[in-house]
């Protein structure tokens, strides 16, 4: 048996508006195993991004439960949500998210900062998760010396230097070309066939395609859940 990172049940998550209630998730279960490689895709509206809110512990649901590693992370308060979030959780953005003044290298180390590393070990476990994403020569570029894609894996090198369990990652190639969307995808293919748990939030369906395993979401809720053939 596959050992379960992520146990999901009638996860709910309330918006009021006025005097209407909107449901953004209304009831999904899903369970996601250690090292599995899913999309979640949607129409706009759908729910994903609510869930991907709710699995990366940026938000808490208004109801049902989360079980990350075996923890119940609907009950912790604030303080233990960034901590697991930053412990767990590595994160991949549409946008990058680089700050524009620091090199590569400084980027990367930013998440163990916050961990409380020392100079030394950060800087040298940075450099150690650009060389596994192919820039090992461009570790003191800053991202404005960087083309799209190599912004991209610098991106994805500071979502693994914590080395977390699930990577995140929302539209990581929605601001990127189709040949440099493949080299990001084949960068994701490599991480996952060296033990890592991924989880790609799209709306591309030849993205979707990369993975292993397809969510739909539709309304709030799971519309299929399926295995890609390959």
């Amino acid at each position: 048996m596959a050992e379960m990172m992520i146990e999901v049940r009638d996860l709910k998550k309330l918006y009021r508006m006025g005097t209407e209630t909107i449901y953004a998730l209304n009831g999904v279960n899903l369970n996601i195993a250690r090292n599995e490689y899913l999309a979640l895709m949607g129409p706009s509206g759908s729910g994903k991004s609510t869930l991907m809110n709710l699995l990366g512990c940026l938000d808490t649901p208004t109801s049902g439960t989360y079980h990350l590693n075996h923890i119940d992370v609907s009950q912790v308060d604030d303080d233990e949500l960034a901590e697991i979030r930053n412990k767990e959780i590595g994160f991949v953005f549409q946008t990058f998210n680089l700050l524009p003044r620091l090199s590569a290298l400084e980027n990367v180390a930013l998440p163990l900062v916050y961990a409380g590393m020392g100079r030394h070990d950060r800087l040298e476990q940075a450099a150690e998760a650009l060389r596994s994403v192919g820039l090992g020569d461009r570790m003191d570029h800053r991202p404005n010396e960087l083309s799209g894609g190599q912004r991209q894996r610098v991106a994805v090198a500071r979502a693994l230097v914590n080395r977390p369990s699930i990577i995140l990652a929302d539209e990581p190639t929605g601001n990127l070309d189709s040949k440099t969307s493949y080299e990001i995808m084949d960068l994701f293919d490599n991480l996952h066939a060296q033990g890592n748990t991924i989880i790609i939030v799209t709306h591309e369906p030849d993205i979707a395609q990369r993975t292993l395993r397809i969510v739909k979401l539709i309304d709030g809720v799971v519309e299929s859940d399926e295995p890609v053939n390959h």
